[in-house]
């Protein structure tokens, strides 16, 4: 009886399959409109060769491509659309098998099991798919920013990398980027699914029936603002990690957390906060809006 009233008060409970497919779906559209935000971001967390004279990310962005090309911007982009296609299907799918397994017996989250469907969801996503795109996009900013670039694209920075350093190349910051895609997705997940609850449950008439577009848009981008200032510091930690000179610069982890702390001071953890709060609050609204509405199509 419990599950025959869970399943009839949870008809949009999409199957394992449709999951995959929308966040797929949902993780390549978003990352391709938001990338420019991405690039300005890892420029300017990145160990500064570049000489910014500006760490507004929209000025960077066009003295990038006033003065290297348009193209430079966008250096790393198929990698990051490859990878969030594959993260963000790793992600819903991980995220909607666990909120089934933690769900009461009407089928609701409550704030905290929707922060553990989360976080579960992160780790899965970062082992799975996010590490190896990351430390290859990361590599790939970088190196634009050489005197003499060594890679030609994706597929021959992924080849060289892997070359000279092995499958552990592609896996380099593997712990900051767990650290910070298991908080990331446990603060994003969790807050969209409890936004989302409480406006749906609002509506006394159908508690089920799915937001509007706009509205889910508002909701994911709230839950993106939300993200970013409390795992900022993650991010800045996991890029540094993955640059190019990490291994020649700290130990590990806790060893570049502590020079960043002790050489450029606190604020240093926020640095790139504007651009990546623009890609997070436009990605929550884009990324939520066409997972739900593929939801719906499939």
């Amino acid at each position: 009886m419990g599950s025959t009233t869970r399943q009839e008060n949870n008809p949009q409970r999409p199957p394992p399959w449709k999951s995959l497919v929308a966040g797929g779906i949902a993780g390549g559209v978003e990352a391709a409109a938001t990338y420019p935000f991405e690039f300005a971001k890892t420029r300017l967390q990145l160990v500064d060769k570049s000489k910014v004279a500006s760490r507004n990310p929209i000025s960077l962005v066009l003295r990038v491509a006033r003065e290297e090309g348009i193209t430079t911007v966008y250096t790393g982009c198929s990698t990051l659309v490859i990878g969030c296609t594959a993260k963000a299907a790793v992600r819903f799918l991980g995220f909607d098998s666990l909120k089934k397994l933690l769900a009461d017996e009407n089928g609701k989250l409550s704030g905290t099991r929707g922060v553990l469907a989360g976080l579960g969801a992160g780790v899965l996503e970062s082992v799975f798919a996010l590490t190896p795109f990351e430390t290859i996009k990361t590599a790939l900013i970088d190196d634009a920013q050489q005197a003499k670039p060594r890679y030609r694209g994706f597929l021959h920075g992924t080849y060289t990398l892997v070359k000279e350093g092995g499958i552990a190349a592609i896996y380099k910051g593997v712990v900051p980027v767990t650290l910070r895609q298991s908080s990331n997705a446990a603060v994003r997940m969790g807050s969209y699914s409890f936004l989302k609850q409480k406006l749906q449950a609002m509506n006394k008439d159908d508690p089920n029936k799915p937001l509007s577009g706009a509205t889910t848009f508002l909701v994911g981008a709230i839950a993106g603002i939300i993200t970013v200032y409390t795992t900022m510091p993650l991010d800045t930690l996991k890029t540094r990690m993955q640059s190019l000179d990490s291994k020649k610069e700290y130990r590990n982890t806790l060893h570049c957390a502590q020079r960043l702390l002790k050489e450029e001071g606190v604020r240093t953890f926020w640095k790139g906060t504007t651009p990546r709060l623009g890609r997070l609050v436009l990605s929550g609204g884009i990324i939520f809006t066409i997972y739900e509405q593929v939801i719906s199509i499939l």
